[in-house]
């Protein structure tokens, strides 16, 4: 074989996660409100609704 192929490829081994992380991340809570693009889609559609209705 030539020395070419007697090469290997080394690979460094990626950093150990801290084992925590993940599970602290997955209990924070979100927000308990409706977001400001969803209340403005619902305003507009009860706009449109009543216009229609007239």
């Amino acid at each position: 074989m030539t020395s070419a192929r007697k090469t290997k490829l080394k690979l460094t081994a990626p950093k150990p996660r801290n084992p925590l992380v993940a599970p602290a991340a997955q209990r924070k809570a979100g927000s308990h409100r409706k977001s400001e693009a969803s209340l403005r889609k619902k305003d507009k559609m009860a706009l449109k609704k009543q216009l229609f209705q007239l």
